[in-house]
């Protein structure tokens, strides 16, 4: 199994299809969407929250949104 890496960011806008643009602590942007569990329990994720974001170990562009902060 892949080993997948947490970073920390902000999203900064909100796409279609439960897609966000990310903002990570380092300066990159992601392209991420929601998890599974955020989905299932119907998590709001709004431009301006911190959230916590697995990237792919095969696309650095690319990530999961696992949590958002408060």
């Amino acid at each position: 199994m892949a080993r997948v890496e947490r970073k920390y960011g902000v999203v900064l806008e909100s796409l279609p299809n439960l897609h966000f643009r990310v903002r990570l602590e380092s300066g990159e942007e992601l392209l991420c969407h929601l998890a599974g569990k955020l989905r299932l329990y119907h998590i709001k994720i709004l431009p301006g929250d911190k959230v916590s974001v697995e990237v792919s170990p095969y696309d650095n562009k690319r990530g999961r949104i696992v949590y958002r902060g408060r």
